[in-house]
């Protein structure tokens, strides 16, 4: 996936000299700055009403008038305490209240931008502050990390009325877990100057080293606490790039050492040569196309396999249009199979979409457009951008880079790897994952290819899918789960995660 205000008037008695609030009392009106309309956008438009989402905007720039040059720096990050009035006890009302957890939201005001500042949550892990601490990046590329929060793993569910009730398979149960807006303009992360919204994943991964670098200065508590690196979707980019970031300024001795100890992609986009030759393979398989409409697409993955090639793996390799010709060319595969199947799930081919509805997260945007709640997490008047447009589409000459080429060398120095994949998702399908992770090429692929796949059991007996793996490397196929492995299996991926971090999945 397929997933901008200023800080609340709360923040003032504490930070008076905060440039957002600074917004506030300064200047008069705001305006949301738009972007002319592309085929790109009708694309990102397509997807995003699939979620029953209805985003008032196409990203998060907030154009101030008549903005003063003399307005005082801003602290780096802010962040405050979040109570949700609407929480109800649900089935943990046994565990920790609310008031026993540090429940976090806040901003940081990134550094090597023009104006970009970064939204988050944090959620101290309802088991013990020694937990790792884990963050997660949601994919799109332009979705909030809100989707996850309330539909996936995050502490809380959304339920029909709008208040919230405790997720007993969230992994803040296993760990002390952040989940970032980003890139910038995404959710309720924005700029006043459109150049912020980045490109590539030079840009995103730095953006999101720096907030972590501040996130560590402000909680030097969790600095020694192992560190995981999570997302699914497009975050199969982000994700590698993060970790390879980290790795290198640990290695360089850069900032605050973070204790990277691995790192996890959920049916994500890493390889897209190999994946997106695998998408009428899949579909072979899953009877989603007859032999004949298979043999018909073969010319087509020799030219997406071409095109691929020529955008190269590096952000400087090439020219923008040879990655975005790249992606024209290959995501027809995709399109051609969905066009075979009206009405498909392609995040889940088991179900059925109706009309241009899959999913319905409508709650997610109608929760977060609260008075209370927008009170509660601090951001004052800025609109939540559940997915964005024009992130979208700033990201479409990345998205047919190959960001696997950066794992073997963090395999090679011990940081672990989980693959993991919902056996019935079609977009970024298991196949095609396994495919990447066999032929990457590290001093572990051998063994990694001749091991056999091997049940995935749960506490109960129950096996909820199979895995292989090679020292550090481990690669899962989950069942009866699509794109969104959280919400379909939520107590399988609780156990996965939790096993998996603690060395023995």
């Amino acid at each position: 996936m397929g997933d901008s205000s200023s800080p609340s008037s709360s923040f003032t008695s504490s930070f008076p000299l905060l440039i957002i609030i600074s917004y506030i009392l300064i200047l008069q009106t705001f305006a949301v700055f738009s972007f002319a309309k592309s085929p790109k956008t009708d694309e990102a438009e397509y997807l995003i009403k699939g979620l029953n989402l209805s985003p008032k905007h196409d990203v998060n720039i907030i154009i101030a008038s008549n903005k003063s040059t003399t307005e005082p720096i801003a602290p780096r990050i802010v962040e405050k305490s979040i109570k949700f009035d609407s929480l109800l006890s649900g089935d943990d009302s046994s565990g920790p209240s609310v008031q026993d957890l540090g429940h976090h939201a806040g901003y940081f005001r990134l550094p090597h931008t023009k104006d970009a500042r970064m939204f988050y949550f944090f959620f101290e892990s309802r088991g013990n502050k020694s937990d790792p601490v884990v963050i997660w990046l949601t994919g799109g590329p332009g979705c909030g990390s809100e989707l996850a929060l309330f539909y996936e793993n995050g502490p809380f569910h959304i339920i029909d009325n709008l208040s919230l009730v405790w997720n007993d398979f969230g992994w803040d149960k296993v760990s002390n877990i952040l989940f970032v807006d980003q890139p910038t303009g995404t959710g309720f992360s924005y700029s006043s100057d459109p150049s912020d919204i980045r490109h590539d994943e030079i840009g995103v991964s730095n953006d999101l080293y720096d907030f972590l670098q501040a996130f560590f200065e402000t909680h030097p508590e969790y600095v020694k606490n192992e560190f995981y690196i999570t997302g699914e979707s497009y975050a199969g980019h982000y994700v590698p790039a993060l970790a390879a970031r980290v790795h290198q300024a640990n290695k360089n001795k850069q900032g605050i050492h973070i204790n990277l100890k691995g790192f996890a992609i959920g049916n994500g986009l890493t390889n897209p040569e190999i994946q997106y030759k695998a998408y009428p393979d899949y579909a072979l398989e899953m009877k989603l196309v007859t032999q004949s409409q298979y043999n018909n697409m073969t010319q087509l993955v020799s030219q997406c396999v071409e095109a691929t090639k020529l955008c190269g793996t590096g952000a400087g390799t090439n020219s923008s249009s040879t990655c975005t010709d790249a992606y024209d060319i290959c995501t027809t595969i995709f399109r051609r199979i969905v066009g075979m199947n009206p009405g498909i799930n392609y995040y889940d081919i088991r179900k059925q979409c109706i009309g241009p509805l899959c999913y319905d997260f409508s709650n997610m945007e109608r929760f977060m457009g609260q008075e209370s709640v927008r009170k509660a997490i601090g951001v004052g008047d800025i609109e939540y951008v559940a997915c964005s447009t024009q992130v979208y589409e700033n990201m479409i000459s990345d998205w047919m880079r190959n960001l696997e080429v950066g794992i073997p060398a963090l395999l090679e120095d011990g940081i672990k790897l989980l693959v993991y994949v919902g056996d019935y998702d079609l977009s970024c399908n298991w196949l095609g994952n396994l495919r990447w992770v066999d032929a990457m090429d590290w001093s572990g692929q051998k063994g990694f290819v001749a091991s056999k796949l091997v049940p995935f059991t749960l506490d109960d007996g129950e096996e909820a899918g199979v895995k292989k793996s090679e020292g550090p490397l481990i690669f899962l196929r989950m069942h009866n789960a699509g794109h969104l492995v959280p919400m379909d299996q939520p107590n399988a991926s609780l156990q996965m995660i939790h096993r998996w971090m603690q060395g023995n999945l």
